[in-house]
């Protein structure tokens, strides 16, 4: 799986990490549902640290993402107009 953050680039990460993946995708959309700060800096810190654990792509080399999440600098207000109820990553 590609995961493109924006403005930094793309991670490979194993299929297998998928299950992992949408759980701390889901500890995200409950602190954007709950409206808690706190709670959302920690967990999307958290998101973007997993996918950055994977393989960076290089920067010369380009493939299809199938997820594409906002840049680190994002708030909370961005991310309650981008999330969905599926969270930012679908499965």
């Amino acid at each position: 799986m590609i995961v493109r953050i924006m403005g930094e680039g793309q991670w490979r990460l194993a299929d297998e990490k998928l299950d992992a993946l949408n759980a701390v995708d889901g500890d995200l959309e409950k602190a954007v549902s709950s409206g808690d700060e706190a709670a959302y800096q920690t967990a999307f810190a958290a998101l973007l640290d997993f996918v950055r654990s994977g393989e960076k792509v290089p920067d010369d080399e380009l493939h299809d993402s199938d997820a594409i999440l906002p840049p680190s600098d994002s708030s909370l207000a961005e991310m309650r107009e981008l999330i969905s109820g599926d969270g930012l990553i679908a499965g």
